[in-house]
Order: C-alpha cells, then structure tokens, then sequence
C-alpha cells in the first residue's frame, strides 16, 4: 500500500477549520494598522514633510535630503513601535514576483567601532540601496563583473511593516539608468497617460490637472491540503501536476462555482482578509470559483501603481495564511488537466482628478461625446497593438490556460455590447451635428411581485472575451494569476498614451484648419472607428470560426509563446515604447523571457522525466509483477484451457501495462535527447523555439501513457494523490 498517499488523505479528512477571531469589532479600527498611510504619517511628520511629499506624488517633484530624513526618522519610529528592527528595500525584479534584503536598523553610536549601538535610518538608505544587478535577470544588461544596480524609494506606494521588517517600495534600474524591474517602466507609461488624458480632456474641461489610471484586480486561486500536496513532485516543483487522469466527476455539474464555501476555506478567507486589511488593502469580494478547490477574491480599486503593488503583497500574504491553515496556494495558470485554470481579470479604467470617469457614459451630449473619445481611442489603441497585449500576458503557464473552453483565447479581440456598439455604428455613419445619447440604465421587473426591480447595465457580459467592455471600464481578462499586473498595465497604459498623443494631433490639425473644436473630434473618431472595426467582436470568441474570422481580419493569432514575444521589439512597438522603454531595454527583456520560458519548460521535462522513471514506471512494473504471479498461479493449478480462460483478463493487463511502460520509456529516453540538444544552443530564441517544439510535445504523450495506467493500476499500491483527492478534499 502507498503509506505517504493514504496517510496524507486520512490526515487531510481529519483538519478540522482553524479558528479565526477578528482583531476588533470593526475593521476600520484596524485597516491598515501596517501600512505608511498618508493618515499616519500625519502623526509622525511635519506639515512641510506632508506637503513635500504630496508634491512629490502629484506634481513629481524631488524631495530634498532633508525632508528625506525627516520621512525616514517618522517612518522609523512607526515601524519600530510596531516589532520592527530591519527595513528592507522591496522592489519587483523581472521575475513576476518581489525581492527585498533585511538590514538592521543597528548602527555603532559614535559612528565607528565601539560598545554602544543605537537605531538609525536616515534619508539615505531610505531613498537608495545598491542590491547586486548581476543576480538578476537582466537580459545582458547587467553581467557579473557589473553587478552595480540601484533601488530608488517609490513614495506614491506607502511603506508597510511585515513581520519584523519595514518594506519599502522602490524601483529597481541598473548603474548605467535602465530599468531592471516591472515598477520604473509602469510609473512611465502612467505618467505619460497621465499627460496625454489630460490634454485630451482639456477639450471638454479645462480644469482637469490630472488623469489617473485604475486597476482592479481579480485574483484566481486554487487551494490544496499541504499533506497532499507534499507527496506531489509535480506540484511542489512546478506549481502544476504534470500527470494525473481527471476525476470522474470534476466541474461538470457546475456546482462549485458561487456555492457554499468549504467550512476550512471560510476559516483561510476571514483570517486572509483580516491580513489583508491590516496592510490597506481593501478585499470585497470572495467566492468559490467554476473548478473544485478553486476560489477568488477581488479588492476595490485602487490606483493603478498602488493596486499592483498591493496585489504582489496579497499574493505573499495568500501563502503564508494557507500553510496556517493546512494548505498549499496553487497560483499556477493551470495546475489541473481537464478544470479551469485561474486568471487574474484586470479591470482598468480612466478618472480625472475632478471626480469625472472618462470611460463612464455621461447624461449630456458633451459628456458622451467625452466618454466615445475615450472608449474609441481605447479601441484603437487594442486593435493597433493587439499582438503587444498578447505578448504583455504571456507566459509558459499561462499558454495552458489562453484557447482552453474557460479563458480568453490567444487572440485579443474586444467586446462592447449590444448598445455601445450600435452608438458607433451610428455615430460612423452620421452626417449631422446631433449629441451623442448614450441611454441611461433601463430598468427591468423580473414579474414576482416581491422581488424589486432590478437596473441593467448598458452591457451585457461576455465571458469569451479577453478585453470586454463592462460599463465603465475594460476588463482585460487574459492576465495569468501568478503574474504581475504591471506587465500587461504598463503596455495597455503605453498603448493608449500613444493613442491619445495622436487623436490629440489629428484633432488640433483640423482645428488649426478651421474646424469647429466638435466638427474635428467627430471627424477623427468617425475615422477610429472605421479602422478599429476589425478588432470588435461580441460573439463567441472559443468558437473555430472566431478563429479563422480573426485570421481574416488580420488580428494576431500566433500560439508559439517565444514567437509571440517578437511582438515586443517590431519597429512599431520601439516608437511606442519611447520615453518608457528603450529599444536596449525591450530587447533585453524579451532575452529575459525567452530564458524564463526555457527554464520553466526545462524543469518541467526533468520533472516529469523523473516521475515517469522513478513513480510511474516502477509502480506499473509492480502491479504487472503480481499479474504475472497470479497468471503463473492459475496455471499450476487448472488445466491449460481452464487456465487460459480465467487468467485471460490478467494476461491481457500484462500485455497493456507492458505497451505504455514502453511508450513511457522510449519517450522519456527522446524528451531528454531533445533537451540535451536544445541546451546546446546559444541564442536565447532559438533555445526557446526548441524547447516549445522539440521538448514540450513529449509532455502531452508521456501523459496520456501515465494517466491510463493510473486507470489499470492497483489503487492501492499507486503513490500520487488522484484528482478525486486533491480537488474533493477541502
């Protein structure tokens, strides 16, 4: 019997919920208890530190040395009243995830060796660090002999106590100025759409100062007993299970999703948001996702820079809150074959600084027609850069995830409704100066006399689609749930600033023409909306037809991840990224991603590799060992006819145990000639490309040889939890 296996179901039936216990009667007494906040800091600095730093943030202004030690001294003195005595920079190295390194806050009293030590951060640390560049990812920009890199303090992103350790947020950029992280190139690209949304609101208010970006975010997860987890290789190597047949009965009764959560993962979410609000971070909504053992949870929004950086918080706080629980987080875009995947919907949107929405309908023709400029431009900017957005959300795990019948495919297309799409059409084929209408919410009566009624959005949902418009906003829902949101915000953002740049442009040429200011806005948007038609699509985009119609529309529809990433350094998307990314920097990241990929894919090869030698195979051989026994028993007893018919059955398991034992062998023996010659090549694509078509089909048909003789094999002697265990237990 498989011990490990059996003794981890038993104990996994047995855990009972944690007790949670809510840190006060009301969360406002403790929401952001860790955080630096604009409210704290009000009791720990000065006026002029305050105002400093509010024109740092809205105005870009450089804080002075002084005003930096002030902010570190106030700031030292929160987080050491709280527990903390080291402080750390924490930035976002080109990984999806964070790094940071602890120094103490001790320092020799009288500045030089002796018997006194005192606590000190002054301005200095608190605004620089020099972490080593070279242990990086860095796509060549950095090498070992140049490992000199510097973090810079973020102070839009408030500072935050974890455990004993004051984190401050900051960005990450090589000696000689490129950026090495995912924050530097994001604060650009909202920066310069910043700009160009306010100069194109200056059309219909000349009061705006300021255009902010917002996320939010919708993060996917899935949640496994630790006991099953640990006697999975798979799963603790590579966050997803590399073998395993599906379970009989997984997600086709629908009804995990939005049912009554399991009694231990009720427990983790109230601890998790308790967490959660301890750190500012405000979390909504929470609810059990399409596949077992799959949740989610979504905050409000936030500002785009701030919600990136309390997402990548989340996620550390996510792990450490299920191992108090008795569980593993399974943030992989795709950890189980035959289930939804997990996706992290990012819903982004513009606001000014006056409180106006500007992708919200208006109730006056002005307004709407502000809102199509928005909408309209936001379009253009999608369907010009289709192939970049794609590129932005690619990853290893997430190609598992994008084309499946449960996520956005690997094309980018947009979906606006019913309504707003017959508002474009009208407004293209127009030919008078009519204000735009765009209707209110309609109200509908469901017909049961004491259920109310009940408003309707101006569109309606579609699930297909990977960019949707959702009433007032975009929900970008391509994103992958492990991945770092500024990815794919920094090339949206990118995106529509070059975007907006342009209308801004053509608008002024016809003006300086004589054109009404309205005449010259309708003009240019008519023309947008003419050519951005190719990317419109309501339907259902899991559809083949979709496909072909999208190849037809000459849409990106690409499916090899290394090839995707081209997207990033094409002429086009050079001009895009200047003033945010250099061409050095795209190229460099790109290496960065085609060496990631490769890795991932390799480690992956090994790991099922040794599965299939060292589990699979053994076990297979085992139970066709007593077949053989049993066969040879039977036949020293009954005669040869009597015996050939009832060790028929055994002999004919020998016989298929033997076909995929073999199939797995010869395979494994091919995967890893495969991968020796792709680890010959130098250049960073072509290894990638070699591994996506040398190494990764062999993934598929080793597999299915593994997963049927999970299906032959003696329950009681196969060593890997099933899917019936590790999706039904909770």
């Amino acid at each position: 019997m498989s011990t490990l296996r059996f003794k981890a179901v038993e104990e996994a039936f047995r855990k009972k919920a944690v007790e949670v216990s809510a840190p006060s009667r009301f969360i406002s007494d403790f929401y952001g208890k860790y955080v630096f906040s604009s409210k704290t800091m009000s009791r720990y600095l000065s006026k002029d530190a305050m105002k400093a730093i509010r024109n740092a943030i809205e105005r870009g202004e450089t804080l002075s040395r002084r005003v930096a030690d002030d902010v570190a001294a106030g700031m030292k003195m929160w987080a050491m009243e709280l527990g903390a005595t080291h402080y750390t920079h924490w930035f976002q190295p080109l990984t999806d995830g964070t790094a940071q390194k602890h120094d103490s806050f001790i320092d020799y009293a009288d500045g030089g060796p002796g018997e006194s030590i005192i606590e000190e951060f002054s301005g200095k640390l608190l605004a620089q660090q020099e972490p080593d560049a070279s242990s990086f990812p860095s796509g060549g920009i950095r090498s070992t002999f140049e490992a000199r890199g510097y973090t810079a303090w973020d102070p839009s992103s408030p500072a935050f106590v974890m455990d004993d350790t004051l984190c401050i947020p900051t960005i990450f950029i090589s000696y000689t100025g490129e950026s090495l992280d995912l924050k530097a190139p994001l604060l650009k690209a909202l920066n310069r759409v910043d700009r160009a949304a306010t100069a194109v609101c200056h059309y219909f208010d000349p009061g705006v100062k300021k255009v902010y970006s917002y996320l939010g975010w919708e993060q996917e997860y899935f949640l496994i007993d630790e006991g099953l987890y640990a006697t999975r290789p798979d799963l603790v190597m590579t966050g997803r299970t590399l073998l395993g047949h599906e379970s009989a009965r997984n997600q086709q009764l629908e009804d995990h999703y939005f049912g009554s959560i399991p009694t231990r993962v009720t427990a983790y979410m109230k601890d998790l948001e308790f967490e959660g609000y301890k750190y500012g971070i405000p979390l909504k909504t929470r609810h059990n996702e399409v596949a077992p053992n799959q949740f989610e949870l979504a905050p409000i929004f936030s500002e785009t820079n701030l919600a990136v950086d309390q997402n990548l918080l989340i996620m550390s706080v996510m792990k450490k809150v299920a191992r108090r629980h008795g569980f593993r987080l399974l943030l992989h875009e795709k950890p189980f074959a035959g289930v939804n995947g997990s996706g992290k919907h990012n819903n982004w949107s513009l606001g000014t600084d006056t409180g106006t929405g500007l992708l919200t309908p208006g109730r006056t023709p002005e307004e709407n027609l502000q809102f199509i400029t928005f909408l309209v431009n936001t379009l253009m900017a999608v369907h010009r850069n289709n192939a970049l957005l794609k590129a932005s959300i690619m990853t290893a795990q997430n190609a598992h995830r994008l084309g499946a019948n449960e996520a956005p495919p690997a094309i980018i297309s947009v979906f606006l409704g019913t309504q707003i799409s017959r508002i474009l059409d009208e407004l293209e084929a127009s030919t008078s100066e009519r204000g735009i209408v765009v209707e209110d919410r309609r109200i509908t009566s469901i017909g049961i006399s004491h259920i109310p009624e009940v408003l309707l959005d101006n569109t309606d949902r579609n699930r297909t689609s990977p960019f949707a418009f959702t009433g007032n906003r975009f929900e970008f829902r391509a994103v992958g749930s492990s991945a770092n949101c500024s990815s794919g915000m920094t090339a949206l953002s990118t995106a529509v600033a070059a975007q907006l740049e342009e209308f801004k442009e053509a608008v002024d040429a016809r003006t300086a023409q004589g054109a009404a200011r309205e005449t010259a806005l309708v003009d240019v948007l008519k023309e947008y909306i003419r050519e951005s038609k190719p990317i419109r699509f309501d339907g259902n985009n899991y559809s083949d037809e979709w496909k072909r119609e999208a190849k037809a529309r000459r849409l990106d529809c690409e499916t090899c991840v290394p090839k995707i990433y081209h997207a990033y350094t094409s002429p086009e998307s050079i001009r895009l990224f200047a003033g945010v990314l250099s061409e050095k920097e795209l190229k460099a990241r790109n290496e960065v991603k085609w060496e990631t990929y490769t890795k991932k894919i390799q480690i992956e090869a090994r790991v099922l590799g040794d599965l299939a030698v060292n589990h699979i195979i053994p076990i297979a051989t085992r139970y066709q060992s007593l077949l053989l026994d049993n066969v040879l028993k039977i036949k020293s007893i009954y005669p040869e006819a009597k015996a050939a018919e009832l060790s028929a059955l055994d002999a004919s398991l020998v016989e298929e145990i033997a076909r995929h034992v073999a199939t797995i062998k010869e395979k494994v023996d091919a995967m890893v000639d495969a991968r020796r010659i792709a680890n010959r090549i130098d250049d960073a694509c072509e290894k990638a490309l070699a591994y996506h078509d040398k190494v990764l089909p062999f993934f598929d048909v080793i597999r299915y040889h593994a997963d049927k003789l999970e299906l032959v094999v003696d329950d009681e002697i196969w060593t890997l939890p099933k899917y019936r265990e590790l999706l039904f237990i909770r």
